[in-house]
């Protein structure tokens, strides 16, 4: 087995076919397929389907791959520990948020400190955000609930309570408070599945004996806002994650108390790459100045 036919399955893989690999590794096309063809032949498994218009792994192909991620993961945390001033000079830091907000005063300090690291956030509930960090897609995660698995590094960043909201015009809008069974009588408008928020909302209606059903699911707490906005119904979100919208208004649940943990969590193997610990080094010395 040779290295460059690993990191050539790797590459075709990752970015999802064998001309994109190849850019990626500054080589031809034929030169990739023939590494990985080689490496098939060798152990006599097939890592691809091929066809004209896509490339799939098949069960063998998705197997390696979560090896030569780990792999190439630990090589590059080599690469940053022999060259410590350049990760912090010109790295590349990698976000997945359930609520990007969370972080804005935590990146202002990192862009101050490192202002020559690219930074890229994307957005996703609690599942996305530990799928992931699990596939070395991104580096640190910020969501709403605290794991309980030990692969993680744990930040915890703040705990505020499920609220109600909704536009500012709707019926609901002069009340301060509403109970499960005022809402149910409204079009709710709720996250996708696999949201923390909607999960401990709907377990807490039912506990209460008053189940919640959604008028309209929507993918993300913004398409979710605007709906709202517009007066498409009654939305649900924690109260650190209302923001500033004069379009909308809160609206307290009168229920027990809906906590949500807001996070920032790494996997604990990569806690120590220095991008990742200059970020987390960041984000508690802000925790231990409000505090």
């Amino acid at each position: 087995m040779r290295y460059v036919q690993l990191r050539a399955f790797h590459n075709v893989a990752v970015h999802g076919g064998f001309s994109r690999a190849a850019e990626a590794l500054f080589l031809t096309q034929p030169a990739v397929s023939d590494q990985v063809r080689k490496l098939e032949e060798e152990y006599d498994v097939l890592l691809f389907n091929r066809n004209k218009k896509q490339v799939t792994l098949t069960q063998s192909g998705q197997q390696l791959l979560e090896v030569t991620r780990r792999m190439f993961d630990v090589e590059q945390q080599a690469l940053d520990l022999l060259s410590e001033s350049r990760a912090l000079r010109a790295g590349k830091l990698r976000i997945v948020a359930d609520a990007a907000h969370h972080l804005l005063h935590i990146l202002a300090a990192f862009r101050r400190t490192y202002p020559t690291v690219q930074v890229s956030i994307d957005s996703g509930n609690t599942e996305t955000v530990i799928t992931s960090l699990h596939a070395y897609e991104a580096d640190i995660g910020v969501l709403g609930e605290i794991p309980q698995s030990s692969d993680f590094d744990i930040l915890k960043l703040n705990s505020t309570p499920i609220i109600a909201f909704a536009s500012s015009d709707y019926p609901l809008a002069g009340q301060k408070t509403v109970t499960f069974s005022d809402l149910a009588k409204h079009p709710l408008v709720m996250r996708e599945q696999g949201s923390k928020t909607r999960q401990k909302l709907e377990a807490m209606a039912e506990q209460c004996g008053v189940p919640l059903t959604p008028l309209i699911e929507a993918e993300g707490r913004e398409a979710v806002r605007e709906i709202v906005a517009a007066g498409g119904g009654v939305g649900f979100v924690s109260s650190a994650e209302f923001g500033q919208d004069n379009r909308l208004v809160p609206i307290r649940i009168d229920a027990p108390e809906m906590l949500m943990d807001e996070a920032l969590i790494c996997l604990r193997e990569r806690s120590n790459g220095k991008l990742v610990s200059a970020f987390f080094d960041i984000a508690r010395s802000l925790s231990k100045a409000v505090a």
